[in-house]
């Protein structure tokens, strides 16, 4: 069963390695990744969708939140959270059914972001089932490509992490030398 897990990171090399690796590790197969870096440049939001039996959802967020360099694991999988995916759809069809995916495209709230005489390339947002609704009727119309982004999450549990400023370079020498001096 799918779990969706979100996770604040600090934005530095080997963190995502380390993630990938433990769920690689333990036999759990990623099924979306989505990473990106927050306003605190030195933070990242990772969403991963992983496939994992329901009793071990539990084990598999401790984990996460063992590992160096993550601040908060997160299953958003049943919680209150906001999910959504990303999908560009190319569609190559006959000059007779551009009309018609236009209309279906304005129902499904995806917008053109290329036209040419050979067909369109569509950009839609939603959840995922949404997406896999609109892919099946575009693919109605002739021959499709579609790309997808992995799914990216936001909890709304009013829960807000506390983290502790980081301390500044230098700063950490001069408080040992004033212990030092004691």
């Amino acid at each position: 069963m799918q779990q969706i897990i979100s996770l604040l990171m600090e934005n530095k090399p080997g963190a995502l390695m380390r993630v990938t690796g433990l769920l690689s590790q333990r036999g759990y197969n990623i099924e979306s990744l989505t990473v990106a870096r927050t306003l605190d440049p030195t933070l990242s939001r990772m969403t991963i969708t992983v496939d994992v039996e329901p009793q071990i959802r539990a084990q598999v967020i401790k984990q996460m939140n063992k590992l160096i360099n993550v601040l908060q694991a997160t299953d958003v999988t049943e919680g209150p959270a906001v999910n959504r995916e990303l999908v560009l759809v190319r569609v190559r069809t006959i000059q007779q059914s551009r009309t018609a995916i236009l209309k279906e495209a304005e129902i499904f709230q995806a917008r053109v972001v290329d036209s040419t005489v050979e067909g369109f390339a569509l950009e839609a947002t939603g959840d995922p089932e949404k997406l896999d609704e609109f892919i099946d009727v575009m693919s109605s119309y002739g021959d499709i490509e579609v790309t997808r982004s992995g799914i990216v999450s936001m909890s709304l549990d009013n829960k807000k992490l506390r983290l502790s400023p980081p301390v500044p370079r230098g700063a950490a020498e001069e408080v040992l030398e004033l212990q030092g001096a004691d």
